[in-house]
């Protein structure tokens, strides 16, 4: 690896890492803790684990393409809606607690994490199968938050 590729991939780590800044500013906290969950939620040590790696497939992921085509319009456009879409997550859910606009935000997530995909897929087949696992934990926080906003009616902001 070169110096300019590396770089370009420090870059990709540090977009990651700012995204994961939210999930650091805005943690579940002992409100969350009152909440009703499904028996399948995950345990709470999982999700910082988890992310971690996603974080880490995410970026490399963005530098493999990158790497390939440069910051060509489509699959960048993609990258950077999903990455929006994911550091609105925590502030919408744990910092106003308003899982209804969490909902929307992260099923536009889901979508442009999809879009993405078969962006990339067009680029690079093994930067497309590093989102999967992204895609597929997005599936479950999906699930998650429809199910807490659920059991917990009156537990949310309505204004």
């Amino acid at each position: 690896m070169d110096l300019d590729s590396f770089a370009s991939l420090a870059v990709f780590l540090l977009l990651s890492l700012l995204v994961a800044a939210t999930g650091i500013l805005f943690r579940p906290g002992r409100w969350y803790e009152t909440l009703q969950k499904p028996s399948w939620t995950p345990p709470n040590r999982a999700f910082p684990i988890i992310w971690t790696v996603l974080y880490v497939m995410i970026a490399v992921s963005g530098w493999l393409v990158y790497n390939r085509v440069g910051l060509a319009t489509w699959p960048f456009t993609a990258f950077a809606v999903q990455l929006v879409l994911n550091a609105a997550w925590s502030p919408l859910f744990f910092g106003i607690r308003r899982p209804a606009l969490a909902l929307v935000d992260i099923l536009l997530l889901w979508c442009a994490i999809v879009w993405t995909i078969v962006l990339f897929a067009g680029v690079s087949a093994v930067a497309a199968w590093l989102l999967v696992p992204y895609l597929v934990w997005v599936s479950i926080a999906a699930a998650l938050n429809l199910s807490v906003w659920t059991r917990n009616p009156g537990a949310f902001a309505t204004a």
